[in-house]
Formats: C-alpha cells, structure tokens, sequence
C-alpha cells in the first residue's frame, strides 16, 4: 500500500491541518475575543454588536454553499484554501487600523468571508484522511488542536489589555501567527497534494440528491444554531453589565474553547461509537449556558461559559464528522456547503435576535435560547435512528 495511503499517514494529514487551525485560530479567535469590547468603544450597540456577529456569520456560512459546489465541480480543494485563508487570516491584524466601528465591522465581516471560501474544501480533504481514522475521532483531534489555538489567541489579548498595550497593538501582533499558518499551509500542500487518496473509492453512489437523513439532521442543527449566542454579544454584556473586568473577558473566552477542545476528543470518540446520538446530551448541557451567563454573577458566568464551550467543541467535531458518515465521497463539498450555509442563515438570525431581545429583555433572550436549542432534540433523534 503507498505511503500516502496508511492510517499513520493519514493521522500525519490531521495533524498538520490541526497545526493550520491552530495558529489560524489564535489569530481570529484573539480578535473575536476583544471585538465586542472593540466595537463597543468605537460607539456601537448591543443591537449593532449583535446584528454585526450575526451578519458576519451569516454571509460567512452562506458564501459556504457556493464555496462547497465550486470545490466539488473544480477539485481545486487546495487553491480554494489557499485564496480562503488567506482573506481570512489578513482582514484580522488590519482592525488595528480602524477607527470608526463601521470599519471595523466591514472587516470582521471579512474575516468570516475568507473562513467560508476555505472551509468546504478543507473539510472535504479532512474527511477522505479522518477515513481511516475514524471520522469522528479524526474531526474530533482537528477541533481539539483547533481550540488550543483558540484558548492562545484570547489570552494573548489578555495579556495585550493588561499590559495597557491596547486593542489596536493587539490586532496588530496577530499578523505574526497569520503568517506562520499560510506558510504551514504551503507545507501541507506540498507533502500531501491529494488527500483524496486517503480514502479507497467505494462503489459508485447512485441516489440522487443527499439522503433524507441528512436533512433532518439539518433542521436538528439550525434550532441549535439559532439558539447560540455568539460571543462577542456575551462579551458585550459583560463588559456593559461590568461583570467581568475588560482584561478577564478574553480569559472567559479562552477557558470556554479549553473546555471546546477536550469536548471534540470525548464527543468525537464517542460518536464513533454511537453516532448521532452523542448530539442529544450535548445539547441539553449547552442550551443551559444562557441562564448561566446572561442572569449570573463573574462565578455563574465561568460556569456558562464552560457549558457554551461543551456545545461548541460538540458543533465544530461531530456535526463534521456525521456529513462524512451521511455523504458520499464525490458530494461531500457540496453538502459541507449546504450545511453551513443552512446553520448561518440560522445563526445570523437567531444572533440578529437575541441582540434584539438584549437592549429590550435580557430574560426572554435566555427563554428564546433555551427553547431552541431543546427543539432540535426531537430530530437528532429522528436522524440516529436513520
């Protein structure tokens, strides 16, 4: 068997991409951490906070559907990365450029373009390596590596705010990690130039469309996406409600996407295990971060925080890998697409609302929360039993 075909090489794949993630994420993860405190400084609203977060994801899971058809149709999976990450890395060091909030949102706006061109095509070539892995423990090991990035880049900021560097010396210090993962990714595209040989090609698939499974699992999705708030409109609370000093807000950031991490290992082994299923508790335990962050104390908020990263490490690791296990080979770009963009129409929406909701009644946000992520039990189910 070549090289480029075992399990070991396989794990090599993900690793390396995990190493991409990684320091991708200390570079836009430290800036999401701060840009709802940014935003706020530079005059916006809760309502703008939250219309911008949710906008943001939006187009940033929108775009996903075009991004996903173009990498299947084309097979360019490593160009499309290449062109994504780069627009997605980029746009981050250049808000500390910005002086009125209206740019600065262009450009957190931008940021989510860049990751929605590159994600389709990296996760289509993740799931040819996580084959022989296990999908859900390759995706899971991803996202762990992912988060630890994520945990680095909010307490680099941190740190920034303590030392009274301020946000723009901030922004400005995360062109450093921006660059080393474009020049990773250029290592990755050169050892491995077609991850599509990671996974032996079954018989030809002959159902038209996606199978049904799949869109019940995509509505199950959507009422958890609705129902998340984003955490630039959580920060916003905290720095308005002065629950947490401005230099302790990234901290919180950074301990929920610890928690995300050692989530997406426990919760992507098991569902190679189980299946969709794992979904169920999970999204029990995270529809109770609301009450938690939005009604509590700096004590109860950390708590919350800690149950919002259990549903983000669940989200980013199994809602992967259950595309993989659902889709064929040959159409998985396009339903990492229509996924995406299905869960950031809904997310824009449900961010778009709970912004709303904020600046009128703090406890009907935490309801319309609740509520919504619990709606998507019921079909979760539906699709483990298919």
């Amino acid at each position: 068997m070549p090289k480029e075909l075992t399990r070991g090489s396989a794990v090599r794949f993900v690793v390396l991409m995990g190493v991409i993630s990684l320091l991708a994420d200390v570079t836009y993860e430290g800036a999401r951490s701060i840009s709802g405190p940014y935003l706020s400084l530079l005059g916006a609203s809760g309502a703008v906070v939250g219309f911008v977060a949710g906008f943001g994801e939006l187009v940033g899971y929108g775009l996903r559907l075009l991004s996903g058809i173009l990498a299947d149709r084309t097979q360019r999976y490593w160009l499309i990365t290449f062109f994504g990450y780069a627009i997605n890395l980029l746009a981050v060091p250049a808000l500390a450029l910005a002086g009125h909030w209206q740019i600065a949102a262009a450009l957190l706006v931008t940021e989510r373009v860049g990751k929605a061109i590159r994600t389709p095509a990296r996760d289509a070539m993740l799931s040819h390596a996580t084959a022989k892995t296990g999908h859900g423990w390759g995706f899971g090991l991803h996202e762990a590596m992912d988060q630890i990035g994520a945990v680095l880049g909010p307490t680099l900021m941190a740190g920034a705010l303590y030392l009274h560097k301020g946000y723009q010396r901030g922004f400005a210090f995360l062109l450093i990690p921006a660059l080393l993962a474009l020049a990773c990714l250029t290592v990755a595209r050169i050892l491995f130039p077609d991850p599509r040989d990671f996974e032996i090609k079954k018989a030809e698939f002959k159902s038209e469309g996606l199978p049904r499974a799949f869109w019940i699992y995509l509505i199950a999705a959507a009422c958890v996406a609705a129902g998340y708030a984003d955490f630039p409109l959580i920060a916003y609370h905290l720095k308005l409600k002065s629950i947490a000093a401005d230099d302790v807000i990234p901290l919180l950031y950074a301990l929920a996407m610890g928690v995300d991490a050692i989530a997406a290992l426990v919760f992507g082994r098991w569902f190679d295990r189980r299946g969709i299923f794992v979904l169920i508790p999970a999204a029990v335990l995270s529809s109770l971060f609301a009450p938690f962050v939005f009604l509590g104390n700096e004590t109860l908020a950390m708590i919350g925080m800690g149950l919002w990263g259990i549903g983000m490490g669940a989200q980013e690791s199994v809602m992967r890998a259950a595309v993989a296990t659902m889709v064929s080979p040959e159409k998985r770009g396009s339903a990492y697409g229509i996924f995406n963009a299905a869960y950031g129409a809904m997310w824009f929406a449900g961010s778009a609302a709970m912004g709303a909701l904020y600046d009128v009644s703090i406890p009907a946000l935490v309801i319309f929360s609740v509520v919504l992520q619990l709606l998507s039990i019921p079909f979760f189910l539906k699709a483990s039993h298919r």
